[in-house]
């Protein structure tokens, strides 16, 4: 049997809007105004799933609560830990660190901040998605574009410099399938209150 996954970006916090590197900001108003705008037919294919699984960060947490899904933290659906460079904008340490931000982008194993690599963060994604394919069902999973993007990285197999080529906004959905081990990737839809139900 197949093992169906959906993952889930959660709603939107002023980190996203300021784009600074996340901290564990709650959602912002904004964030809270779309989650209610949903439709009944994505909720409902929300819903409906054989395990509900959520980041332990607060606005993966919250985002989960606003759908009515009853989610069970998983840890290694955490954000990437971005070390020194939490709760700083991109544009701040491109200004003062501009080589230390040229590495970061140009070697998936590098650590100027002091946090996780590019690389660990997908060898984590890929980890955790080996142990989904392993247990057959539909999995639905609240949590950060970093780790979406990793996800994706891995489903096609791509080289990991594939991870700045890939946007991934609050509430965006991403489809894969997965069956012995391999992943397809489904669909991605953009977050946005249209978001289809189907499957």
């Amino acid at each position: 049997m197949a093992t169906r996954l959906k993952l889930l970006c959660h709603a939107s916090t002023s980190a996203v809007r300021t784009s600074t590197f996340p901290a564990d900001e709650p959602l912002d108003d904004q964030g809270r105004q779309k989650l209610a705008a949903f439709p009944n037919s994505f909720l409902n294919s929300l819903r409906h799933n054989d395990r509900c699984l959520t980041s332990p960060a607060l606005r993966a947490r919250q985002t989960a609560e606003a759908l009515g899904l009853t989610a069970t933290i998983d840890l290694t659906l955490r954000d990437c830990d971005y070390g020194q460079w939490t709760g700083r904008t991109f544009e701040e340490v491109q200004a003062q660190e501009p080589q230390a931000m040229a590495e970061w982008i140009g070697n998936p194993e590098a650590t100027p901040h002091g946090g996780e690599s590019m690389a660990a963060l997908i060898a984590r994604v890929s980890s955790w998605l080996d142990a989904q394919s392993a247990a057959p069902g539909t999995v639905v999973a609240v949590t950060h574009a970093s780790v979406m993007r990793a996800a994706i990285v891995c489903a096609l197999k791509a080289p990991p410099q594939s991870f700045w080529h890939i946007d991934i906004a609050p509430l965006s959905l991403v489809r894969l399938s997965g069956h012995g081990g391999r992943w397809t990737l489904a669909s991605i839809s953009s977050g946005k209150t249209d978001a289809s139900g189907a499957d």
